[in-house]
């Protein structure tokens, strides 16, 4: 059983992602994986330098260069998108290949990249707007202000209701999300093995 976890920061992805390795399931974190393939896949950072020439110097992405051209041309972020999903899309499905009967994908962009065909199911996690800006603050040690900017700059809790096959609600308590995410992700095994 392959689940596709995503939602916006500070809604308890994380909780949901620590049940599934509790269930004997693996976590394919797509951000790492983005960030291994930066310094292991020379085919991504080559894609990469020949669309943005001079953001790879000496074999090394440099990623200041690289967010002052695609954060400022929104063409140039979904230039970079591409290559980098693409990217990251090969390397989940060889090791889903491998991967024990539970896993899970956890990805921000899990429709955009195309990853969410790869799921039996997508599920996102969604919490109360205070609850988030309140754990973005405290872990990331940023304003207010700040936290709700970065909340905002992300794809609505509509859109992910939307968008999912399940929503998990975080209402706080983290040993209770816990023990709901573990209730659902154990349900959700044997259902789909019947």
């Amino acid at each position: 059983m392959i689940f596709g976890i995503t939602g916006g920061t500070g809604c308890g992805k994380t909780t949901a992602l620590k049940a599934i390795e509790s269930l004997g399931g693996i976590v394919l974190d797509c951000d790492a994986i983005y960030h291994e393939l930066l310094k292991t896949n020379k085919s991504l950072l080559d894609a990469i330098d020949a669309r943005f020439p001079g953001v790879v110097e000496n074999g090394q992405l440099q990623r200041k260069k690289l967010g002052a051209i695609v954060f400022s041309d929104p063409a140039a972020l979904q230039d970079l998108n591409a290559i980098t999903h693409a990217a990251i899309k090969t390397e989940v499905e060889r090791r889903l290949a491998s991967a024990p009967a539970l896993a899970a994908i956890d990805a921000i962009e899990l429709f955009d990249s195309g990853l969410a065909e790869l799921c039996d199911m997508t599920v996102a996690i969604v919490a109360p707007l205070d609850d988030r800006v309140k754990r973005l603050m405290k872990r990331d040690s940023i304003s207010e202000e700040y936290a709700r900017a970065r909340i905002a700059a992300q794809k609505s809790e509509a859109w992910f209701r939307a968008h999912c096959d399940h929503i998990l609600e975080n209402s706080g308590d983290i040993d209770a999300f816990a023990t709901t995410c573990i209730d659902f992700f154990r349900s959700s095994c044997i259902i789909v093995g019947e």
